[in-house]
């Protein structure tokens, strides 16, 4: 299969960019993701497959939770801003050990992103940490949240663009949801 790697500067631009001691993801994610379009552009290609795990969907969960004020995460398909392309991620629904594992037993070389090794600080590194040790405390917990981005109930949480809190009113017979919530 003919594959192309293209090589970009990204870093230098970061690093001028990105004041000392600010988090440089931000910024980098934007850069390769606009070359990565750009490409698919130039390849005529509509669809760009992103190598997005369950851990990093989750890990970015709670980055847009606990510091965006967003209940948000990556969707396994999505449709670019321009309507252009197609993101899929086919490993969406993969355990990241599952992933080092196969790597390792198929020894696969592991590239790290070197920029974001850089900063040993970031959030990002906090928050895989935290769910590690969940994790290790309460085997089952990361799947348990992951079924969980799957899993809503629109009227039990806040948000008015989903559910139309206005328009509730007693009706005289039982709903089927309820009021049941854990406590």
């Amino acid at each position: 299969m003919p594959f192309r790697i293209e090589v970009q500067d990204t870093y230098s631009v970061v690093k001028r960019l990105v004041p000392e001691g600010q988090t440089m993801c931000s910024l980098c994610s934007r850069l390769r993701r606009g070359v990565l379009y750009r490409v698919a552009r130039e390849l005529g290609a509509t669809k760009i497959a992103l190598g997005h795990h369950r851990d990093d969907i989750l890990e970015t969960f709670f980055l847009n939770l606990f510091f965006g004020g967003k209940m948000k995460a990556m969707s396994p398909k999505l449709q670019s801003d321009d309507g252009q392309h197609v993101v899929i991620r086919p490993l969406a629904y993969v355990a990241e050990s599952d992933l080092e594992a196969y790597a390792e037993a198929k020894r696969f070389p592991i590239i790290p992103c070197d920029l974001c090794g850089s900063q040993p600080t970031l959030q990002r590194k906090q928050v895989k940490q935290m769910l590690r040790e969940w994790e290790k405390r309460h085997p089952g917990r990361v799947d348990s949240m992951f079924r969980a981005l799957s899993n809503l109930t629109p009227s039990h949480l806040m948000d008015r663009r989903l559910f139309d809190f206005a328009a509730v009113r007693a009706s005289g017979h039982a709903s089927g949801q309820g009021d049941k919530a854990f406590d």
